[in-house]
């Protein structure tokens, strides 16, 4: 098994599911280019880009890509104390993380890349065409073999943006990561939510089912301009689970539907996952501006559509 193919069996062990989006991103980062990671927040790119940097043994710097991001804060400055005491030299210089990532071989990660000024963004064309940078009184600073420049974009969100240049795409490669379907959101739940249930009431599985389905249903509303990540329904389950423990709601109260069972227990654990779901996702769905309802009421409709629309429209008869 070759060296590649060795590390993408043992990163895959840290993801569920993105079997092809590793096998493409390592394919870039081992054939020595820069890449950008296009897609909405919760997708799993930073878990991604931590499991292959952990296994390669390099540093992941993160810089946030913001109209404070300048060139000076991306490649470094000359302490001023030292400047007024000796002038500016080579040992007064403080590097910042492009200069940090390119000595030490690591990945520079740059979230909300388009968010961050052009000016800055061209201070890394140098590094990403010749992987090297001239900094005055300091000299060239040659990157190591390991150096990339990894960035990631919202494709959704275009307030605050900027228009990357041509320059800085014809740099770059480009791979789209969309939301992993519902079997592994599930699984995504499950592992980040199991201390908590195995220390809990025994709602488990119903919740992660439930909390995962009204979080992919919030990216589906008409009234709704950018749904939930799988980290809404993470932070539902959890919440939902102390809720249970403070409302005395345990398994038994979440078992199937309400036919031939406790119809008071099943509205109990319905208005459960809807209180969970207003603290959880209310502020992490984003509406469009043209309509006038609240978080809350589209919650509401997207909870009556899977608790009481669909059980209905499934029931026989």
């Amino acid at each position: 098994m070759s060296l590649v193919r060795d590390t993408r069996a043992r990163v895959a062990s840290h993801l569920v599911g993105r079997e092809r989006e590793l096998e493409l991103t390592l394919a870039a980062v081992a054939a020595g280019r820069d890449i950008v990671l296009e897609g909405p927040p919760g997708t799993s790119k930073t878990t991604m880009l931590k499991a292959i940097t952990s296994e390669w043994g390099i540093p992941l710097l993160f810089v946030e890509g913001n109209a404070d991001l300048t060139p000076a804060k991306l490649v470094g400055h000359h302490n001023p104390a030292r400047v007024l005491r000796e002038d500016y030299s080579a040992d007064n210089f403080v590097p910042g993380p492009l200069v940090e990532a390119m000595r030490d071989g690591g990945f520079l990660y740059i979230e909300e890349f388009n968010r961050a000024p052009e000016d800055t963004l061209n201070t890394l064309l140098t590094a990403m065409a010749d992987r090297s940078i001239s900094i005055p009184r300091v000299g060239t600073i040659v990157a190591a073999p390991t150096f990339r420049v990894i960035a990631s974009m919202n494709p959704y969100d275009n307030v605050g943006t900027t228009r990357l240049s041509t320059s800085v795409h014809d740099r770059l490669n480009r791979l789209a990561v969309d939301y992993q379907d519902a079997a592994a959101e599930r699984g995504i739940v499950s592992l980040r939510t199991a201390t908590a249930r195995n220390e809990g009431t025994g709602l488990g599985s119903r919740l992660i089912a439930d909390a995962v389905a009204v979080t992919r249903a919030t990216r589906g509303h008409p009234d709704v301009r950018q749904g939930s990540s799988v980290r809404g329904a993470i932070d539902c389950v959890l919440v939902a689970l102390q809720l249970g423990e403070l409302r005395g709601i345990d398994a038994a109260g979440a078992g199937g539907n309400a036919r031939g069972g406790d119809v008071d227990a099943e509205q109990a654990y319905r208005e459960l996952v809807y209180d969970a779901m207003v603290v959880s996702l209310s502020g992490r769905i984003h509406l469009d501006e043209a309509i006038e309802a609240t978080p809350e009421q589209v919650l509401r409709e997207i909870w009556e559509d899977h608790f009481i629309l669909e059980p209905a429209a499934a029931a026989p008869g």
